[in-house]
């Protein structure tokens, strides 16, 4: 197999993760009140361009994202316009209740400075090794693309695959001899 078969054959088993999000645990600190996250995360809402996530205090945004089984992150999309569209993004994987006070304490597992293609849905692709059993993902955008007041977000969206797990209620006991 060549190495551009094996890179096709790793995206095709690669899919939207929404299905796999914890929604009743996702967190978004400094996110304008009428500008959520669930506008750039939802479906449906995050095909609607007249919809995003808004920063409110300043250009920063800090998102937790948790997951319902433990997955693979192959790529995050994050679309955004060219003026306030994200430009560095670090992402942090299984580190629960980080803040803005904290975020920089922790080493990210990646970080990403989005490109105008990035910002119109092409993927960024991650560091795959750093990706392999991720409960939770912690996305830091830290500025924008004109280092204005307001950042906007209007879609993410995460590419990988689940984790293979055991079912431990279906192995059977061995009785000893």
């Amino acid at each position: 197999m060549s190495a551009a078969e094996s890179a096709t054959a790793i995206q095709r088993n690669q899919v939207d993760l929404l299905d796999f999000i914890d929604w009743s645990a996702v967190e978004c600190l400094n996110q304008s009140s009428s500008h959520s996250l669930s506008n750039a995360l939802k479906q449906g809402y995050r095909e609607d361009e007249g919809l995003n996530l808004e920063s409110d205090a300043d250009e920063q945004l800090l998102i937790y994202i948790p997951f319902t089984q433990v997955i693979k992150l192959h790529s995050i999309v994050i679309k955004g316009s060219e003026e306030e569209g994200p430009k560095t993004v670090k992402l942090f994987t299984n580190k629960e209740h980080m803040g803005f006070s904290n975020v920089s304490d922790f080493p990210p597992s990646d970080t990403a400075v989005l490109s105008p293609d990035n910002l119109k849905g092409n993927p960024v692709v991650l560091k795959y090794v750093k990706f392999q059993n991720v409960r939770s993902l912690t996305i830091f955008i830290e500025d924008n693309q004109s280092s204005s007041e307001i950042t906007q977000v209007q879609k993410i969206a995460f590419i990988g695959s689940t984790v293979e797990t055991t079912d431990m209620k279906g192995l059977k006991k061995i009785e000893d001899h």
